[in-house]
């Protein structure tokens, strides 16, 4: 057990947000990471006794606590650029220096806000419904602005909000209703992923793309948003991006689709 994560996650909790043990590479310690938040203050020295991480993990989205959504700024992967040139238009909020030297921007959540990789632009990422952040302030990363957390501004919804779910076709000789089987056959391999515990995350993401392409290969369903689909349920299952990246492009190469 970490008694300073312990000691970070405390007062977390009490504030009703939903804390759970993170590793040192930021990986979930629990086995089903975020699921296993709690916020009952009290249990926050039980969990991490039998769950030790050095990190305090923080769930976001609108089934926590206080609902909170993310801007993870990397400024050290052209998201600094994005920042430059918008961080007037944003409201004041709560905002974290991150141990790489990126931001958390914390945020009141929004309906329909889930998490996304680079949607608003490179280096840009969303932590929301299905996510979680390290809460870096006391390991190393410190509050550059204190609360109180603002609503996510609403022309950054437009960016960040997922696009309205892709119609596929049909193969040739068959008859289905638009996009009814191959939407899915894709929420089902990402639940199926997010639902896998953990250590066996990299070999259903692999698994479950695999099985999309080769049904892609068959004219069941297109390719297009598999990839992107995939690599969302990845990285929402705890998976680095390196991993996520090469475990979908093995499984693309292997399913023989273009």
């Amino acid at each position: 057990m970490s008694p300073s994560a312990v000691a970070e996650a405390e007062p977390i909790a009490a504030l009703g947000c939903a804390v759970f043990p993170v590793r040192s590479d930021k990986s979930p310690a629990t086995p089903h990471g975020f699921k296993n938040a709690i916020r009952d203050p009290a249990g926050v020295a039980m969990l991490w006794r039998h769950y030790p991480g050095p990190l305090v993990g923080v769930a976001t989205g609108g089934t926590t606590g206080p609902a909170l959504a993310v801007l993870d700024i990397d400024q050290q992967h052209h998201g600094g650029a994005w920042w430059l040139a918008n961080r007037d238009r944003l409201p004041e909020t709560r905002t974290h220096r991150t141990r790489s030297g990126g931001l958390h921007l914390l945020f009141r959540h929004r309906g329909g806000l889930r998490c996304s990789v680079g949607r608003i632009a490179p280096g840009i990422d969303v932590r929301a419904e299905g996510g979680f952040i390290v809460w870096w302030p006391g390991f190393g990363g410190s509050v550059l602005r204190q609360g109180p957390v603002a609503a996510w501004p609403d022309w950054l919804a437009d960016l960040a909000m997922p696009p309205p779910a892709p119609v596929y076709a049909a193969a040739p000789g068959t008859f289905r209703s638009p996009g009814r089987y191959s939407d899915a056959a894709i929420r089902r391999a990402v639940e199926r992923v997010a639902r896998t515990p953990e250590g066996g995350r990299n070999a259903a993401l692999n698994r479950e793309t695999f099985c999309l392409m080769r049904q892609a290969r068959a004219g069941m369903i297109e390719a297009a948003g598999i990839a992107a689909a995939m690599a969302h349920a990845g990285l929402a299952a705890g998976l680095s991006r390196p991993e996520v990246e090469a475990t979908i492009a093995s499984a693309i190469a292997a399913g023989g689709a273009a």
